[in-house]
């Protein structure tokens, strides 16, 4: 998937004339007497309601906070047609940091600007954003999900979004080394936060071993508090220098494959949780020119949308841990696939998309 740019001449081509476009609709919301600038992108609708998380981020510009929502929801698009769930794509960034201006009334505004669109965007949680947050987004909206359970949600998506990467993890490992097993396997993890943190005790449990790195000295914290044996980078980019990595699993924003860090890994294996990890096109074959094995990001990291579809219908933990546990097979027949056709996985994982998300557009 080609990402657009931030300039707002460029984000308009991209909409109406480009390739990379298609997406249905773009809402600009805005409610000044709690300070909410948000933007919600629908990419798609082929497949059923548009589903994807809410972003809270203080971004740099306008013209970044549209580019990323355009990109994010077109990734979602992806995302839901890989994990065979009958929604299209959309998500939504709230512009500002949530530490300084997050209030329950601007949750609420967002949420009345969710609900005008009446169902075509169902919402969620994502980097800023909490199941609490969408407790209270969803006394305005009904089109909400990652609830509470005591509010008749599923709870923290972030469980069985690391589930789901550590699947496509063992599904890479038996590609390139016939085994599912991380036993003996250095798993270099950016970012422990909500997903990462879930994603280590599973590679922990499975006897990898794992070097983590992360901004927030707080989460580096916790996983060293709790597992000693657990090596500290000083950053991302010495962890990805690591010497006998085998895998690297970036899980903080997107754009963490790009001109400078994939010469510079050692990894085997890209498996991460994070969105659009490639930052421009090319970096796909990039990886695939230096024997690197990459995961798709929106086919490893579903599992989290997996469980908040299933909340729409009434939330089973089994079912959707059953469902995300699938992604092993997934990811293993998307190796096949880019074999098949001599291309990288990324774009073997794109054209089974499309031809989903083109089969249901057919009258």
């Amino acid at each position: 998937m080609t990402d657009v740019t931030g300039s707002p001449d460029d984000v308009l081509h991209t909409l109406f004339r480009s390739d990379q476009g298609g997406h249905e609709q773009v809402v600009l919301c805005q409610d000044r007497a709690t300070g909410l600038k948000a933007v919600i992108a629908i990419h798609s609708t082929a497949l059923g309601p548009a589903l994807g998380g809410t972003r809270f981020y203080p971004y740099e510009s306008e013209a970044a906070a549209v580019a990323d929502a355009l990109n994010l929801a077109r990734g979602m698009s992806y995302k839901n047609a890989m994990a065979g769930l009958d929604h299209g794509g959309g998500k939504a960034v709230i512009i500002g940091d949530p530490e300084q201006i997050k209030t329950e009334d601007l949750l609420l505004a967002y949420g009345r600007f969710v609900d005008s669109l009446g169902g075509r965007y169902v919402t969620a949680c994502d980097v800023g954003t909490y199941v609490a947050d969408m407790d209270v987004v969803a006394r305005e909206c009904r089109w909400t999900t990652g609830r509470s359970p005591e509010n008749g949600g599923a709870g923290d998506s972030s469980v069985l979004t690391a589930f789901g990467v550590f699947q496509g993890m063992r599904a890479s490992a038996q590609h390139l080394w016939g085994d599912p097993s991380l036993r003996g396997r250095t798993v270099g993890v950016a970012g422990v936060g909500k997903v990462g943190r879930h994603l280590v005790e599973h590679l922990l449990e499975d006897g990898a071993q794992v070097v983590i790195a992360d901004v927030r000295q707080d989460s580096v914290g916790r996983i060293a508090d709790k597992h000693p044996a657990v090596r500290v980078a000083p950053d991302t980019e010495r962890l990805i220098r690591t010497e006998g990595l085998d895998i690297y699993a970036p899980c903080a924003l997107g754009g963490a494959l790009n001109d400078d860090s994939v010469p510079a890994l050692t990894a085997k294996i890209v498996c991460g949780a994070a969105n659009n990890q490639l930052e421009h096109p090319g970096v796909e074959k990039d990886l695939a020119d230096r024997r690197i094995l990459y995961a798709p990001d929106y086919v490893v990291n579903a599992g989290g949308v997996i469980q908040v579809a299933d909340e729409l219908h009434g939330f089973d933990f089994d079912r959707c841990k059953e469902k995300a546990a699938k992604i092993f097979d997934t990811t293993l027949a998307i190796f096949a696939r880019a074999k098949e056709d001599g291309i990288p996985p990324a774009a073997a994982a794109d054209r089974i998309a499309e031809h989903r998300m083109a089969e249901a557009r057919r009258p």
